[in-house]
């Protein structure tokens, strides 16, 4: 593998950890989101854990602010937040049209939201556990990549409030409020947040002379029931309801942040969300799990095409503005059976369970737009491209596991999932000015898995090796296409892991560290064309499956209580991918080369400090390699590696603190995004163009709580 001098350094820093003298305990993770609540040490699997307080300290806002936190885990701009994971290299770039067909399964409390996002907001969130690899057994299809679970606080039995306020730069502001408490006549406690958060964007539209067409304007609420029905039956209830109406003005003709769009657009997302969960152990010994959930999600994403304006083509005419709406709903129920877990050697733990989801969208896309030479009065370059469409999707799974005891070291582990989708797929409409109509269905049958072997090397020690196996299955596409690429096949996903989990120094010190090799087969490769050089609006993404392809890395973090007032830790996130060339049904050539999005390291570093007075400060350092922005074989467009800085000082008590923080102290521009196309008149030579990370920011938070 290459790697750049900061990834060595981050590599040495991590290991230099343990070198320091401790004096103080790391506190125990859990992880919930696999099948079995277990320790982290016993998690025969490569799990990142954010808990509360590290949401808090490291993060400000959105999920986005503290992926960098988990290695190996990217993410593709092209929307205002999050949208599109990567994990090992592995997930989508965007997915503006067609169907939905996420490779990295994302749930708000049990709500799935893989593809969309958007609504991971951190206020009142109690922790992220991020699964890295095929998730075959816990959640099938949407899961190939890997999981991303999001837990809010859960009710409290005693009565408490608080609330939370900031201002910052940039037009930044946000202000929220939780409250918790129990209800004794119903055997049960609720919990309710409330927060809105506002900012500017980072962008200034200089022909409209406005600060505020990128802006992101965020609300979040959560409702939270927590039942005791029995002594054996608690009922769990979540009510979410996100409304994010961000602008989207994120692309400039020179890659600054200084746009000349004359018609900017809009990112946003409403959606509504809510999930029961009933967990009994009525028939003892047995635990029954039962798990419903329903989403109706509205999103619109929206931009100048062109990026310009009038003045900026001089005597040509060039105006374009592309507009995409889709409303989901998804509901999905499951149901599990399990065993008491295996306390001696030579018993077997058993669970059994079934899924089902369903899934309707109805999108709408329009293109309107025009392009006149004014050397050429007979060319008609006018577009008014308006496409509908409507989505449906049934998911139905069975699976199992098994857990055993081998001695009072040595334990196993096998799980399976059979599933099944059906999947119908149909639009109507005007597209690159002819009529469109396709009436597509599919229906595949997947099965995937996972078997382990971990071993308690000492009392705080573990290793394990495991076999997996994802899956994911086929789609559409859509657009001016040969007939032979309409449809691409499943892709299934191999991973052969080993790793081993320490805790040193009694308690002082965890370590865990994974190195992986994963095999791809008919992997789902997807890749853009413009159709027509003169109208950005024909960039057309297409996705094929390629023979084969791989990919290979390590994982580790770290965590080290120096003392009672200082903490420090890292992360670790090497990865090496490569794609099979070949012929594409289109006849196109696919290069043989890394993926996209699939940076060879990701870093990061982190200490915090508090004394007993009350201060405290923490600073946050991360770092990504370049990565190849996508597939395409004309081009090998990357972005530059970078690293950032986050800051923050302040005081606090036991009902209040104040906070100074500073993100990307250093001002480091990057990017998150990349096309290379054709998108300037009169010459239309194809460019680069890419979306910034956010700059630098400065605020002021204060919490108060009772």
């Amino acid at each position: 593998m290459r790697f750049s001098s900061l990834s060595y350094l981050a590599l040495l820093s991590t290991g230099a950890l343990s070198l320091v003298h401790a004096a103080d305990t790391v506190d125990e993770v859990v992880v919930t989101a696999t099948f079995r609540q277990q320790a982290l040490q016993d998690v025969p699997a490569s799990v990142t854990v954010l808990d509360a307080e590290t949401l808090a300290e490291a993060g400000r806002q959105h999920f986005q602010d503290v992926l960098a936190l988990v290695p190996n885990l990217h993410w593709a701009g092209a929307t205002s937040r999050p949208r599109y994971f990567q994990i090992r290299g592995i997930g989508e770039r965007e997915q503006y049209e067609g169907a939905p067909n996420p490779s990295v399964g994302f749930l708000i409390d049990d709500i799935d939201f893989s593809g969309i996002g958007m609504p991971a907001t951190l206020f009142d969130v109690g922790r992220i556990e991020v699964l890295r690899g095929p998730q075959g057994t816990r959640y099938g299809a949407n899961a190939l990549a890997g999981l991303i679970v999001v837990r809010g606080n859960e009710p409290d039995a005693t009565p408490g409030y608080s609330v939370e306020a900031g201002v910052g730069d940039h037009g930044s502001r946000s202000a929220g409020v939780v409250a918790t408490g129990p209800v004794d006549a119903l055997d049960s406690a609720w919990r309710l947040s409330l927060q809105q958060q506002q900012s500017d964007g980072y962008i200034r539209n200089r022909f409209l002379g406005r600060n505020d067409t990128n802006e992101r304007d965020e609300l979040t609420g959560r409702f939270k029931w927590r039942w005791d029905a029995s002594d054996a039956t608690v009922v769990d209830f979540t009510l979410l309801h996100a409304d994010l109406q961000n602008g989207y003005d994120a692309w400039t003709i020179d890659n600054s942040r200084n746009s000349l769009s004359d018609r900017p657009g809009e990112d946003s997302q409403r959606a509504t969300g809510a999930s029961t969960r009933i967990t009994t152990t009525a028939w003892q010994p047995y635990t029954f799990t039962a798990i419903a959930s329903y989403a109706d999600s509205d999103s619109t994403n929206s931009f100048d095409a062109d990026w310009g304006n009038a003045e900026s083509w001089g005597s040509y005419t060039y105006d374009y503005f592309q507009r995409s709406d889709r409303d989901r709903r998804s509901g999905t129920l499951e149901a599990r059976l399990a065993s008491p877990d295996a306390s001696a050697p030579g018993e077997l733990a058993w669970l059994i369970g079934s899924y089902a989801m369903r899934m309707e969208e109805e999108g709408r896309d329009r293109l309107d737009g025009v392009y006149a030479d004014p050397s050429d009065p007979t060319w008609d370059g006018t577009s008014a491209d308006d496409m509908s469409s409507e989505y449906g999707a049934t998911n139905i799974a069975v699976f199992g596991q098994l857990d055993q005891l081998i001695s009072d070291r040595w334990r196993w582990s096998l799980g399976l999932r059979l599933e099944q989708r059906d999947a119908d797929y149909s639009d109507r409409g005007i597209a690159s000015g002819a009529p469109q109509i396709s009436d597509l269905s599919a229906k595949d049958r997947m099965i995937g898995g996972q078997v382990s072997l971990s071993a308690d090397l000492t009392e705080d020690s573990t290793a394990y090796v495991s076999v997996s196996r994802g899956y994911k299955a086929g789609g559409f596409n859509l657009g001016n296409i040969p007939a032979q690429a309409r449809q691409f096949d499943p892709e299934y996903l191999w991973s052969a892991e080993s790793g081993i989990k320490v805790s040193l120094l009694d308690s002082r010190l965890f370590l865990d560290a994974a190195v992986f090799y994963q095999w791809r087969k008919d992997l789902q490769i997807r890749s853009g064309q413009q159709l027509d050089p003169t109208n950005p609006g024909t960039y057309t993404f297409v996705t094929d499956n390629l023979p084969s392809g791989y990919n290979a890395g390590m994982e580790t973090s770290l965590n080290y209580a120096v003392s009672s007032s200082l903490t420090i830790g890292g992360s670790l996130g090497l990865l090496r991918t490569k794609s099979a060339g070949g012929v594409r049904e289109d006849g196109s050539i696919a290069p043989s080369r890394e993926q996209a999005h699939a940076p060879e390291y990701s870093a990061a570093l982190f200490a915090d400090w508090r004394h007993p007075s009350g201060l405290m400060a923490r600073i946050d350092v991360s770092a990504k390699d370049n990565f190849y922005f996508d597939v395409a074989s004309d081009h090998d467009m990357q972005s530059h590696s970078y690293a950032l800085a986050n800051l923050k000082l302040g005081f606090e008590r036991d009902r209040w603190g104040a906070f100074f923080w500073i993100r990307n102290a250093f001002d480091e521009g990057y990017a998150i995004r990349g096309f290379y196309f054709y998108n300037e008149p009169p010459f239309f030579e194809k460019s680069l163009y890419t979306q910034l990370g956010d700059p630098r920011q400065l605020g002021f938070t204060v919490r108060w709580q009772m």
